[in-house]
């Protein structure tokens, strides 16, 4: 990368909304990064966020920016927004976390990419899932092959449509692509770190107001089959979940309304034991998860010096041209 190792980064978040809490949570639990400010456009959240986690809450990412000295930005900002914002970080010379998806269209998620590299800074969008530890764990399991061959996949996240959005800005396929883009982009970013490039791409789904709703996408890759579900529009109060059923040779690796369970021909069930990250400063979740290891990736690599590799921007980019067909062939 071409940078000094350091020991330590300070981080400055923009968007003290859902996210930017679940980040803040994060932050105090990591020896390699500090969040040392924090902007919000609304003065009142910006405040709140100060109140909850002890940092300075500015209204601008200018204002923090001329504020602050911080080595990167994370930003927990609706989608739209995630090109400009992060244009202004690399421009100031700061490396980029920013939340999934990447970007609304692929010219903007080209723009993001070609502003970092010019700039000389890092960026690295949030595909948790990458990181959630049963869905590592799986990734591991198909890899070394150790059940022989990975045969299929389902892959399944929904939920009633989520009502915590900043204006409701989730409801409005302009700023947030639908159901599809926001939430079941998780999912085909997981099958896209499986198993690579699919063969071939076949989408189903449902669209209304707040844009393309509902997908189920079959990808084929030779005799392999990955099937996702997932959408947000399920009734009001329909909780919400995510599961998947992976059929080895000679096993299957299943998460579906219980612990990850591990079965191979001939032996007992094996549920794989998982530390459980502690939210803390009175944050939204007891659990952080993927959460918490994908933020301890992006400092431990800044940190260290090195590049990513688990998630990279031209990952990302795949994944959001993925979703981007996906959606095409269930709206044209």
């Amino acid at each position: 990368m071409g940078q000094h190792r350091r020991q330590m980064i300070r981080v400055g978040l923009i968007g003290c909304g859902f996210m930017g809490r679940m980040h803040g949570n994060v932050y105090q639990t990591l020896e390699k990064a500090e969040l040392v400010a924090a902007a919000d456009i609304k003065p009142d959240v910006a405040e709140k966020y100060d109140a909850d986690f002890g940092v300075p809450a500015y209204t601008s990412l200018e204002a923090l920016l001329a504020g602050e000295q911080v080595d990167a930005i994370d930003i927990c900002l609706p989608t739209y927004l995630h090109r400009l914002y992060t244009l202004q970080a690399a421009a100031a010379g700061k490396h980029v976390f920013c939340e999934k998806p990447m970007a609304m269209t692929l010219s903007q998620a080209d723009e993001m990419i070609e502003a970092c590299t010019k700039a000389g800074v890092q960026l690295m969008i949030g595909h948790c899932i990458r990181f959630w530890p049963e869905y590592a764990i799986l990734k591991k399991l198909t890899d070394a092959g150790s059940l022989g061959k990975l045969l299929s996949v389902n892959l399944t996240r929904y939920g009633a449509f989520p009502t915590w959005s900043s204006d409701n800005w989730l409801s409005d396929p302009a700023k947030a692509g639908g159901g599809v883009l926001d939430m079941h982009i998780h999912d085909t970013d997981f099958a896209l770190y499986l198993l690579g490039e699919p063969d071939s791409i076949h989408s189903w789904g449902t669209v209304d107001e707040r844009g393309p709703g509902q997908v189920f996408t079959t990808m084929t890759y030779g005799k392999t089959i990955a099937h996702l579900e997932g959408g947000w529009n399920l009734p009001s109060g329909t909780p919400f979940k995510h599961a998947f059923r992976a059929i080895f040779e000679r096993g299957a690796a299943i998460m579906d309304a219980g612990p990850l369970t591990i079965y191979e021909d001939g032996k007992d069930p094996v549920i794989p034991e998982i530390p459980k990250m502690e939210a803390a400063g009175g944050g939204n979740i007891s659990d952080l998860g993927g959460y918490y290891h994908e933020l301890k990736y992006f400092a431990d690599r800044l940190t260290a010096g090195e590049p990513f590799e688990t998630v990279t921007p031209m990952t990302s980019r795949l994944s959001l041209a993925t979703v981007l067909e996906e959606i095409r062939q269930i709206t044209k």
